[in-house]
């Protein structure tokens, strides 16, 4: 992807933050969808590349959160494990991967993400 050359430090910064609060979800409950939530909704008026970073965040974590919750109802039929510990893995990467991506300025689209923002 291209590299956006009008973004300052700081709205990089703050894009990387975007994607890394989401992993505050491995302490917090919800943590991974309100730590991007309360970035993007703070910041995004401020720095308008952040509002595109905060909207893929958003959507990608409640894509996470919906497959996390159908890998736990999985767990009955014991498929539901290895689901849910690729699901752990697949989000780690694409944070980090997303963080790197916007702290180098470029917009960065997780895969499997649902639109519910747009």
């Amino acid at each position: 992807m291209q590299q956006s050359t009008s973004q300052t430090p700081d709205e990089r910064t703050w894009a990387m933050f975007c994607h890394l609060s989401a992993l505050a979800g491995y302490m917090i409950p919800f943590g991974s969808v309100i730590g991007p939530l309360i970035i993007w909704s703070i910041k995004k008026n401020e720095y308008p590349s952040l509002d595109q970073h905060g909207k893929e965040a958003l959507n990608f974590q409640i894509t996470i959160l919906i497959l996390k919750i159908i890998s736990i109802i999985l767990w009955i039929v014991f498929i539901g494990f290895m689901l849910f510990g690729a699901l752990v893995i697949f989000n780690i990467i694409m944070i980090i991967i997303a963080s790197i991506k916007a702290n180098n300025g470029e917009r960065f689209s997780y895969p499997l993400s649902i639109r519910f923002i747009s």
